[in-house]
């Protein structure tokens, strides 16, 4: 069986698992809070692994790997970077952000943040203005963010099998939307599940290989042997506060964890505090071997593979180098696997934001016909934003989406601080909550626009520490008036 060949059959066997999942899902599905948080009684392995799978994809195999191919040893910053934002999450958030979300019965993260329903209408149109603001921000990041994916795996299945490139965004768009609209939660998180297990395989498998294949003596004499020593690798030449600035930039990547809520409505669903623990074990665990894996392979392909014409081609080009056809074949097709599976989450999510919270108000107890009906609006919800993101990877010019990662700091800064204030400390006030929301997106989305702050202290941990500290203080003058 040739590479070609392994790739098609592997991708037949994984959509039909997927559709399979979905079918099963229904079943599970019966109103808002089973489609979008599963009942809030998801177990630890689930919550764990989809929850990583949700937050890492495509972009831990091609763009850590690829950025340790080009920037040598100053990807390690990544490391504690990603790790940090897995530990910020399970070992800060999750816990109370639990509790929180099964006493209020949120069934998203505006819900949660727009606090309770207000008894008798007084304060009913603050709170409005929470849940119309946050859910643009998450329709803004999410929408273009599910057009970007569909986009790419629609590139991807196109070269590999050399189909029209419609016809493979539409082939692969339309299994996502599939397994989502049947089942929603449950089938998004089981079918990341076993997309999280396909790329924990790839972090283990390949990078092995790619070490054997160079010899760890001579890995780290390419590493460390650049002018400067270990010291100027580490910071790509840099010194000083350029140095510090570099460092921090990478490692603000991790703050933008908390803020995601495509990955965070998993650690709502947690069914009891003892799936919290066992979960953080598990996301741990997976986080380290991931991430080590993708470093150890992108500094292994600079030896391997020095001519590539592009750094991101560097997981691609080792497993056809280093692996049997059919084994390459299956690493490729996790790949394109992955590019679809952070679409379902997202489109879910966004899904959520429109039926739940803005058509939905918020209200998630209901009798038993408005139960279906609701249920029937959500998947209608998804039906139509997988729709509006298919046209819009059909037809918007691709360079539209060569800035699409913003989304992933601006949410971050958007929600990520009012979040854990709320749940760690205290709830803000409304104005509190809205005002921390807006600055910390709208920092976030300035610096990413000018050129000199992509990237670095102003992009990535400024918006966050100033949506941080608007929060903190409006919750201390809270609880100040509150005595």
């Amino acid at each position: 069986m040739d590479r070609s060949a392994a790739i098609f059959w592997t991708l037949i066997v994984y959509k039909l698992v997927m559709i399979a999942i979905g079918i099963a899902a229904e079943r599970m599905a019966k109103d808002d809070s089973d489609y979008f948080v599963g009942g809030r009684n998801l177990g630890p392995g689930v919550a764990a692994l989809s929850a990583s799978a949700s937050s890492s994809s495509v972009w831990t195999l091609i763009g850590v790997t690829g950025y340790a191919y080009a920037h040598g040893l100053a990807a390690l910053w990544l490391f504690p970077a990603c790790v940090g934002g897995f530990a910020l999450n399970w070992f800060w958030l999750a816990p109370a952000l639990r509790r929180a979300a099964h006493e209020q019965r949120a069934v998203t993260v505006t819900d949660l943040l727009a606090g309770p329903r207000p008894r008798g209408g007084q304060g009913q149109g603050s709170r409005r203005a929470v849940v119309v603001v946050a859910s643009l921000i998450v329709l803004v990041c999410l929408v273009t963010y599910v057009a970007a994916q569909f986009q790419g795996a629609g590139k991807a299945f196109a070269e590999t099998f050399e189909l029209e490139f419609s016809t493979a965004l539409l082939l692969g768009a339309a299994i996502v939307v599939f397994y989502t609209l049947l089942g929603g939660f449950w089938a998004v998180s089981l079918t990341d599940t076993l997309q999280g297990l396909m790329m924990a395989f790839a972090a283990l498998l390949l990078p092995i290989v790619a070490l054997i294949a160079v010899g760890p003596g001579d890995l780290w004499a390419e590493l460390s042997g650049v002018e400067g020593g270990v010291g100027a690798a580490l910071t790509k030449g840099a010194s000083g506060a350029a140095a510090i600035g570099f460092v921090l930039g990478l490692l603000g990547i991790g703050l933008g964890y908390p803020g995601q809520p495509h990955v965070v409505n998993r650690l709502m669903a947690l069914r009891d505090a003892d799936a919290v623990r066992t979960g953080r074990r598990i996301a741990m665990a997976w986080a380290v071997v991931l991430y080590a894996g993708m470093l150890v392979l992108g500094w292994s392909a600079r030896l391997l593979l020095p001519e590539l014409a592009s750094h991101e081609d560097a997981f691609v080009a080792s497993t056809e180098q280093l692996l049997h056809p059919v084994l390459a074949g299956i690493m490729i097709a996790a790949l394109l696997s992955a590019i679809m599976s952070t679409a379902d989450s997202q489109l879910l999510v966004a899904a959520a934001t429109v039926s739940h919270d803005l058509i939905g108000g918020g209200q998630s107890d209901a009798g038993a016909d408005q139960k279906t009906s609701s249920l029937m609006r959500s998947r209608l919800t998804v039906l139509a934003l997988a729709a509006g993101a298919v046209v819009v990877a059909l037809f918007v010019d691709e360079t539209i989406f060569s800035s699409v990662l913003f989304a992933w700091t601006a949410m971050g800064s958007a929600f990520g601080p009012v979040l854990l204030v709320t749940v760690l400390y205290r709830r803000p006030s409304t104005g509190g909550v809205l005002a921390a929301m807006l600055v910390g997106f709208s920092l976030a989305v300035i610096a990413h626009w000018i050129p000199s702050a992509k990237g670095g202290v102003l992009e990535r941990i400024v918006p966050f520490v100033a949506a941080l500290t608007l929060s903190w203080w409006s919750a201390r003058r809270t609880e100040i008036i509150a005595r």
